[in-house]
């Protein structure tokens, strides 16, 4: 048996708990997010 998890969805959760532990953190969490999902998608990656 296989588990294949996408990797954006769980970046999505991260960000939102983290968010929710630290707001102060917002600004971090979305830039760090939006670049990973930025990379992800140019590279095509298929994590």
């Amino acid at each position: 048996m296989t588990l294949h998890i996408a990797l954006i969805p769980v970046l999505s959760i991260v960000a939102g708990i983290l968010i929710l532990i630290r707001p102060k953190i917002l600004n971090y969490v979305v830039a760090i997010y939006l670049i990973a999902v930025g990379v992800i998608q140019i590279f095509d990656l298929k994590i």
